[in-house]
C-alpha cells in the first residue's frame, strides 16, 4: 500500500499524462472535528473517478456533485463546506465541523506534468517544499520550505507544504515489529525494516520494504528525514543500541527503543559510556517506548508504539491525551 498523498499525486500524474483534465483538492483548514488534516488531498476527473480523501466521505460526495454541475471551472478557488447549520446537518459533518478546500482545475500540459512530477519526487525524497498558488490567475510555483503550517490562505494566495511521507523505520525484526509494520501500512506510512540476520527474514505485511542491512548502516547513509520514526523493538543491543546512536544524529521526529524502565536505564548508560551520547541526545529517545497502556501482547505493545508515534507526529503532549 502506498501512502495516500503519494497515490493522489501519482494518479493525477497518470491522468495528466493521458490527456485528462483533473481537479486537485487540498484541505486548507478545519474547524471543529474533522477526519482529515490540512494538507490532505483528493484528485478527481470530470467523470467522477477519484483517488484520495477530504473527510469521512460526506464532503467528497458534495464535491463530486458540484463537479458534475460544473461548479469548479476556475484554475484555483477556495470552497467552504459546513459553514451553515443546514449544510452541517446535510453533510453530517461531525461535531459541527467545517473545512476550507482549495480546488484546482488543471488541464494537461507540460508545465502541469512537470509540477506533478516534482511533487512526486518531493513525497519520495528527503526535503519539504511549498506550493504557492495564486487564486486570481491560478499560477503556481514551488519554493523552498521555510517551516510553518501545513496549508494557509493568505489573501489571494495559498501556500501548501508538501513533504516526505511519514516513514516508519523498524530497526530489526521481532514479533512486535511485525505487528507495527502491519499497523503502519494501514495508516498509510512508508515502512522500511532493516535487519541483517538471516534467521529473522520472514513474512511481513504487504507493502513493507525489507533491507538485509544493519539499521545503523541504513540510517548513517541518509535513511532518515524529518518525518521518519525510528523504532527499535528487538531487545538485541547490537541492533537497538547502534540504531539509537545513529538516529539521534538525524532529523528523525521520533526515536524509541523497547524495554522496561530498568532495561532503559542500562541502555542509557551504555549509550553514554560506549556511544558517547550526551544527555540531550539520550533525551530524544523514547525509553521505554510507547504509551503506557499496560500492554502485554505483541499486538498491544505495537498499538502503544504506533499511538505514541502518531502523538508526536501530530504535536500532542502526553497530558493532552
Amino acid at each position: 500500500m502506498q501512502p495516500l498523498d503519494l497515490q493522489v499525486i501519482e494518479q493525477a500524474l497518470s491522468w495528466a499524462s493521458d490527456g485528462h483534465p483533473v481537479w486537485l483538492c487540498t484541505v486548507l483548514s478545519t474547524y471543529g472535528s474533522a477526519p482529515r488534516s490540512p494538507g490532505a488531498m483528493l484528485v478527481a476527473r470530470g467523470d467522477g473517478a477519484q483517488v484520495g480523501s477530504l473527510s469521512g466521505g460526506c464532503v467528497e460526495e458534495e464535491f463530486l456533485e458540484g463537479l458534475a454541475r460544473g461548479d469548479f471551472p476556475a484554475p484555483a478557488q477556495v470552497v467552504r463546506y459546513g459553514e451553515t447549520e443546514d449544510e452541517r446537518q446535510r453533510l453530517e459533518l461531525p461535531c459541527g465541523g467545517s473545512l476550507q478546500v482549495l480546488v484546482e482545475h488543471r488541464v494537461p500540459g507540460a508545465d502541469w506534468i512537470d509540477h506533478l512530477t516534482t511533487l512526486r519526487y518531493t513525497l519520495l525524497g528527503q526535503h519539504r517544499r511549498v506550493r504557492h498558488i495564486d487564486l486570481s490567475s491560478g499560477a503556481l510555483t514551488l519554493g523552498a520550505d521555510q517551516g510553518g503550517e501545513a496549508a494557509r490562505l493568505l489573501g489571494e494566495r495559498v501556500e501548501i507544504r508538501v513533504g516526505p511521507v511519514l516513514r516508519l523505520l523498524l530497526a530489526g525484526v521481532s514479533p512486535v515489529a511485525r505487528v507495527c509494520a502491519s499497523f503502519a501500512v494501514e495508516l498509510g506510512c512508508e515502512v522500511i525494516v532493516c535487519d541483517p540476520r538471516e534467521d529473522k527474514q520472514g513474512v511481513l505485511a504487504a507493502g513493507v520494504e525489507v533491507r538485509p542491512v544493519m539499521p545503523s548502516e541504513f540510517i548513517a547513509e541518509g535513511g532518515c528525514h524529518d518525518t521518519t520514526a525510528v523504532v527499535a523493538l528487538t531487545h538485541d543491543p547490537r541492533i537497538d543500541d547502534l540504531a539509537m546512536m545513529e538516529a539521534v544524529r538525524t532529523p528523525a521526529f521520533y526515536i524509541g527503543a523497547m524495554g522496561s524502565l530498568r532495561t532503559s536505564e542500562r541502555r542509557a548508560e551504555r549509550l553514554r559510556r560506549i556511544g558517547g551520547l550526551s544527555d540531550q541526545e539520550i533525551a530524544r529517545i523514547q525509553m521505554p517506548i510507547g504509551l503506557n497502556l499496560g500492554s502485554k501482547t505483541p499486538a498491544e505493545i505495537a498499538l502503544a508504539v504506533m499511538a505514541d508515534v502518531l502523538r508526536v507526529y501530530r504535536g500532542k503532549s502526553r497530558d493532552q491525551l
